[in-house]
Parts: C-alpha cells; structure tokens; sequence
C-alpha cells in the first residue's frame, strides 16, 4: 500500500527525469518556451551512463570536425554528439578533435552546456515512484513528492539486457568485465553478442587472447548493408578480417543452449543457425555478455507502467513519443527509438536531438495550448520546389533522421495557400493531416550484392533506383499515399541540377497540384 502524497507536493507542468543528452535537450527547449517544468536527475552531474559506458570510452558517434561547409546547420549533418541551443554552444568540436571520441569528453561538454544554458537540473535527486494522480502524476522522489500533468522520462538505458539462455548468469557483464586485454592473454574467449559492444569488445584483445568467438543467433547486421548507425561500424573490421582469414577467431551465427562451469572453464553447447541444426560443445576460458541494456521501469506504479516491446527493452510508443497505454507519459532519448527502431538515429544524440525539439512543440500545444508552428507558402509548382529544395539541401534534421522526420505540407482552404510544417514524423504527420504532401530523406532499400559496386542510373526517370540518400515527395490522401517523387542522388548530396532536380519536381507538383493526387 503505497504513502499517502503530500498535499503541499510541489506542482510543475512538466517533469523531466534523467539528465543525460536527451533530458538537458529537452530542458533546454523547455525552458527556452518558458514552460514550467523540472529535470530531476540521480546523480550529481549530467551524463550518468557516459561515465561509465562504453566500457572502453571510445564513442561511436562521429565528430567530423572539418567539412566543405562553414554554414553551422549543414555542419551538424557530422557532428554526431552537441546538442542543440539557438545560443550557438557550446559544440562537442570544441572539446575534442577525435574522429571516434572519448566518453569523458562527452561528460564535460554535457556539464559546460548545462552550466552555460542555466538549465537548473535537480541533482541528486533519485525517483523512488511514479503514480497516477488524477489526469496527471505524482512522483516521489529522495527529496519530496512533485505533482505534474505531464512526466517525460529520459534516463536512458536503466539496466543489462540478459537474454534467456540456461546458464548465463554464469557470464560476466558487460558493465562488470575486465576492460585489460592481458586479463585474456593466450584464453578462450566466448563474447554472448554480435552487436558495437561485442565487437568493441572483441577488438580490445585480439592481439591477447588465443581464440574469440562472437555468437548470437540473428545474423550479423553491417551499418554500411543497414545504413543504421546502431549497427556494427567498419571501424570494427578488425575483427571481420581475423575471422575470414581463420586466426582462431570466428562470428558464430548460433543459437545458446546452455553454458556449464566445468573445472574452472565453461562449457558452451551450441547449436549452429546455418548447418541443418548441427550441434557442438565448445570450450571457453571465459565467457562474457555483451548483449545491450534495457528500460528500467521498477519505479513505476502498476496503473502506469508502460507496456515494452523488443525483447521487453524498450516501451512501447504512439507516433508522438507517448506511452500506448498511459496517456501523458512520454519518452525521451535512446530509450524513445520504437517508431524507428534500426532506421534513422532517434537512438544517438545526432537524431534524437531533434525529436526532442519536435516533442517540445508537440507537448506545448497539448499542454499549454500554443498552436503548433507554421509558415505559408504560396500554393504553386515555383513556389514549392523552391521551398522543398532549400529545405533537402540544408535541413540536418532531414538528414539525420532520414525515412523518419519529415517536413509536411498542408492545404488552407482559408486562404488558397499552403502551410509548412518542420520536422514532424511522418506517421504522425499523416495521421493528423491526412491530406498533405511529405517531404523526407531516405536511402535506396533493395538488396545489393556489394554495396561497393552499385550500378547507378543517372536518368531522372530512375531516381527511385538511387541507393544513396535521396529526398522523396510524397502526397498522401485521406490518410493513403496516392503519388510519390524521388529526386536523384547526388555524391556531395546537394540537389539543385536544373535538369535532374529542379524541373522533375516542379512537373510532379505541377501535375499533382492541378489533379489533386
């Protein structure tokens, strides 16, 4: 039976939980609206899981400092980790130079920018419970009760994720193993996992250990084949090459039947995904998990505990980032990735950065009754490509949240004009307009043998063939897409050819504006 709330709780709009990226992003752009809110964190300064994680403190994110672009908005399409300010800064470039940067470096530029901006994070304050109280919720937390019609929880990932394989708490933890190679030197080695952490892993000791196997039972999924960033980076390919150059160290697509302690080693029964079932015991010196993390969600009350998808890692969210099952409960950050989970980065700062931004429009319309932002264009062909090439050619949300955000266009029956919406997703986008046009970002998503020797079609005609990242158009009605626009790829991906752009633009929405579809 849970305590009786403190009727003097204090009462906020919105509460924001966690202090990473995603919760000083978030405070950011709230307190910038003037909202009233609260960011409660546990720890005593920003970026928690960054001190820790990843164990060997090289980022995957990419911090390309030099590009062929002084404009800071282009700039930002390969600045993988500063968050965004209108204030112009701080920005991640200034605190290190390294292509694939340190951890601590992330930690300090979290803590200057939350310094810088004023954010006024709560520190050191740790959520014990979150409840249902009326039409909103109360949160207890190690230094009073807080009242909010809204709590937005962005604290990352919460704990291990442990797959259900007999015998593997006899593995040792990511979070737990020993980061120094010589602990491995002339060992077996079996690493539970095939994702960045395992190969991460793997690399530290291939120079140490006398044999690493990396097994899981899914197929390895290659970022460069994916075109998801999540997936396992080149920069790992180390590892792929002692495999196919058979130095005792292998990827094993397998399923885990059981591991066994045996005499100060372990044994590994397996049961190999691409040889008709066949089974092996293997023998390991050491054995170790690297299989992910997932939502912590102890703190919540039963009557609003979110419901979780994939493996039970993350909740389950609408198309703007609420909870399915409790209404007012959002997400925020690489626990918020279920709308585009292994498509765009809504899991990196470089993509979620810009979800938050959107949510915070989305929340202040709900909340505070602030109508959501737009502006006007003219309603013809000229107009409208125009708008719609200035926006690909410049847009770093586009770009980074391809096949996800996108920009709308709506028709005013009030006013014969059309109205422009930023950086709404697209599914939520359709759903409430359902008349519109969209305007995104996307790869070419057939199957290529090599994706090194893609044969290109330059004709116009066959832009729906371009394999690299490309804008689409497309006109939805009521709710179904009726036409759609590819525009051809270009290698320095700016789209403003007369003939290949320009003029097969203004001919689709010239035809589409003048039938309607």
């Amino acid at each position: 039976m849970s305590e009786p709330a403190d009727l003097d709780a204090e009462r906020r709009q919105y509460i924001v939980i966690g202090a990473g990226p995603a919760g000083l992003q978030l405070s950011h752009y709230l307190r910038r609206a003037g909202a009233d809110h609260v960011t409660l964190e546990r720890d005593d300064g920003p970026g928690g899981f960054f001190r820790r994680y990843p164990r060997h403190r090289r980022l995957i994110s990419l911090n390309k400092v030099h590009t062929t672009s002084d404009d800071p908005e282009i700039k930002l399409r390969w600045d993988w980790n500063s968050l965004l300010s209108d204030a112009g800064g701080p920005k991640f470039p200034e605190y290190s130079r390294d292509y694939f940067p340190h951890a601590d470096d992330l930690v300090r530029y979290l803590t200057d920018f939350e310094k810088r901006h004023g954010l006024g994070v709560r520190y050191g304050c740790t959520v014990q419970r979150i409840e249902r109280d009326g039409d909103g919720f109360l949160v207890r937390t190690s230094r009073g009760d807080l009242r909010g019609r809204c709590v937005v929880v962005a604290t990352g990932w919460g704990a291990p994720y442990t797959p259900p394989i007999k015998g593997i708490e006899y593995a040792t933890g990511y979070e737990d193993m020993d980061v120094d190679p010589e602990a491995y030197a002339g060992k077996r080695v079996l690493i539970v996992g095939k994702g960045n952490s395992a190969f991460e892993t793997a690399a530290s000791m291939l120079g140490h250990a006398a044999m690493v196997h990396l097994a899981s039972r899914r197929p390895l999924r290659l970022a460069w084949n994916t075109k998801h960033p999540g997936d396992v980076r080149a920069h790992h390919g180390a590892v792929l090459d002692s495999y196919q150059f058979k130095t005792l160290h292998s990827v094993l697509d397998c399923t885990i039947d059981e591991i066994r302690p045996v005499d100060g080693r372990f044994e590994v029964d397996i049961t190999y995904t691409h040889a008709e079932d066949e089974r092996a015991t293997l023998e390991y010196e050491s054995v170790l998990r690297c299989t992910g993390f997932r939502v912590d969600t102890s703190v919540f009350a039963p009557d609003c505990r979110p419901r979780l998808v994939r493996d039970d890692r993350m909740p389950e969210l609408g198309p703007d980032w609420q909870s399915t099952d409790v209404d007012g409960l959002y997400f925020a950050g690489t626990i918020a990735q279920d709308r585009d989970f292994k498509r765009a980065s809504s899991a990196f700062i470089d993509g979620f950065r810009y979800n938050l931004r959107t949510l915070t429009t989305l929340l202040r319309e709900r909340y505070d009754g602030v109508p959501l932002s737009s502006t006007e264009v003219a309603a013809d062909p000229d107009a409208l490509t125009s708008l719609i090439l200035d926006r690909v050619n410049w847009s770093s949300a586009l770009w980074t949240q391809f096949e996800f955000l996108c920009d709308v266009l709506v028709a005013d029956e009030a006013t014969g004009r059309m109205r422009h919406y930023e950086d709404l997703p697209e599914e939520y986008a359709v759903s409430r307009f359902g008349d519109c046009y969209t305007v995104a970002l996307r790869w070419g998503r057939d199957e290529y043998a090599d994706v090194f020797a893609i044969e290109r079609h330059p004709e116009p005609g066959r832009a729906a063939e371009s394999a690299f990242i490309h804008p689409v158009i497309r006109r939805y009605s009521g709710g179904r897409l009726v036409a759609e626009r590819h525009l051809l790829e270009d290698l320095l991906a700016e789209w403003r050819r007369p003939d290949r752009h320009v003029a097969p633009l203004r001919a689709f929405l010239a035809e589409s504006l003048s039938t309607g579809s």
